[in-house]
């Protein structure tokens, strides 16, 4: 055999003080939990390894234990450059109270940088987060009092301004596939994504350092389809059998479903009707801005119920869904299996799906509305003491052709009653989503009119339009007060068109509201 076979504790071992590890999933979907468990096994037992530097893309976790919450361990850590923190409560809580140096770059980016290393490159130089808070003129992703580090860079390119994010060695790739060969070959034909996998390979190996790959079995040499292989052995160091199941399951939530992998195709029911509430009133209005054969990306909450009204009005097939962790067309999955599709139409690396978004392949994206302020940032990353992270939200929403945040005017304690063609307040929101200034700045309202790219921000009581000169209210429910109901709830007072309108009275009833993609 060409590849060393260890336990999980044997391959931890490797791992030295003050390494730099990355590791790859996306939720749960690919995560190498037996790693990530005997490496935490090993600090609490051993003290070691310490201060390393961990590096990763997308969100890795359940929002509990699981995932990346196993190196939330002082002095495990010393430094985190991570795309999304919201399933790592353990991670967030080592950077809220400065006990690790904490970073947040665009996922998408990060996914981009593991190839850049790979290549030999100096970084990743990309349009992708100008105007943002990881733009070096603002906070150059840094999280917290720790980071201190400059690893974003502002550069001009004939006359054009440009961020590089710097390339640094990876000293350890803690990774998953489905089956091992003899010779190291990894395959990964049950997984529901490959992610950046092989790109995290290339940069570990080429920096000069370990790939260590989780498996469920390991075979013959020989006996892989060649065209199934995603990292070729001369990539990989070592591999660890998953001795328990549980450790390696397909999603955090299923242990496998062959319709996520593409190796199944199963007929999809009838969605049944979405409940009738402000979700779906929101939903509505933002299902409007649909057109035929459009590739979209639809954020998680609000925005996935656009899906379900599409369906719901028999619209669904004129669009096609992807997902930032690869796949492209099918059903995308929700909760812990979210990064998954039920039968995707292809599944690409996840480097690659962020070279579709970030040269402006999607024509629409719909994503979640936290906090707004008067120029039309969005904040979705930070608040107050919570560090969630931006994950894909700066690629996808910095570049596809059309924007939708889709939200609810105030939260905190809201209930509407739609219904009968109008909308009725029973009782206001404590909190004000619409801000003077946002927290932190994941969206640029003055980067998206720069470039003239079309944004709505869709309430269940008020639309509003992005202009050079700031939000423009150009719709409002029917029902609604707009002084009382819109505007004294707003803490800066956006422009209001002369040619205000009222929302379509369809979006208001029960019944299905006839919408018709064309």
């Amino acid at each position: 055999m060409r590849v060393k076979v260890l336990s999980a504790l044997e391959a931890m071992e490797m791992i030295t003080d003050g390494s730099t590890v990355a590791t790859g999933g996306f939720v749960g979907n690919c995560f190498p939990e037996e790693l990530g468990i005997a490496l935490e096994k090993r600090f609490l037992e051993k003290n070691k390894p310490q201060d390393i530097t961990l590096v990763y893309a997308a969100g890795q976790g359940d929002g509990k234990d699981r995932g990346l919450n196993h190196f939330g361990h002082e002095g495990l850590i010393k430094r985190v450059i991570g795309g999304h923190w919201g399933l790592a409560p353990k991670l967030q809580k080592l950077a809220l109270e400065n006990k690790v140096e904490a970073y947040n770059l665009p996922q998408g980016t990060i996914s981009h940088m593991f190839r850049d290393i790979a290549a030999g490159k100096p970084g990743t130089l990309t349009h992708v987060g100008l105007k943002t808070f990881v733009d070096p003129r603002l906070d150059g992703g840094k999280i917290n009092d720790m980071a201190k580090d400059d690893i974003v860079k502002l550069m001009d390119i004939e006359g054009k301004d440009y961020l590089l994010y710097k390339s640094f060695p990876i000293d350890f790739a803690l990774l998953r596939g489905t089956y091992a060969d003899e010779n190291g070959n990894i395959s990964m034909e049950e997984e529901s994504v490959s992610l950046e996998n092989l790109s995290i390979a290339g940069a570990c190996k080429n920096s000069g350092g370990k790939v260590i790959v989780q498996v469920k079995k390991v075979v013959k040499a020989g006996s892989l389809d060649p065209k199934l292989v995603k990292i070729p052995g001369i990539y990989v160091d070592a591999v660890v059998v998953a001795e328990d199941e549980e450790n390696h399951m397909q999603t955090f939530a299923t242990q496998y479903l062959p319709e996520y992998a593409g190796n199944a195709y199963i007929p999809v029911d009838s969605v049944k009707p979405y409940k009738f509430n402000e979700r779906k009133v929101i939903a509505r209005r933002a299902a409007m801005e649909l057109m035929p054969n459009c590739a979209v990306n639809l954020g998680i909450g609000v925005p996935e119920v656009v899906a379900m009204v599409a369906n719901e009005e028999g619209q669904g097939d004129k669009m096609v869904l992807t997902v930032e962790a690869g796949p492209v067309g099918g059903v995308p999955a929700g909760g812990q299996d979210f990064g998954a599709s039920t039968n995707a139409e292809a599944i690409l690396d996840q480097p690659y799906q962020f070279d579709f978004y970030d040269g402006g392949g999607l024509d629409i994206a719909f994503l979640g509305l936290a906090q707004c302020d008067e120029r039309g940032n969005i904040n979705v990353s930070k608040f107050g003491p919570k560090i969630a992270g931006c994950g894909g939200f700066i690629n996808i929403t910095q570049n596809a052709k059309k924007v939708v945040y889709c939200g609810t005017f105030t939260a905190g304690g809201l209930k509407v009653k739609p219904g009968n063609g109008k909308l009725e307040i029973l009782n206001e929101g404590k909190v004000k989503k619409f801000k003077k200034e946002v927290e932190q700045i994941t969206f640029s309202g003055e980067y998206a009119s720069a470039i003239e790219q079309p944004v709505l921000y869709i309430t269940e009581r008020a639309v509003f339009e992005l202009s050079k000169e700031g939000l423009v209210l150009t719709e409002i429910a029917p029902g609604i007060d707009l002084q009382k109901d819109v505007l004294d709830l707003m803490e800066f007072k956006p422009i209001v068109s002369e040619n205000l309108k009222e929302m379509d009275s369809a979006i208001f009833k029960e019944e299905k509201m006839g919408l018709v993609i064309k």
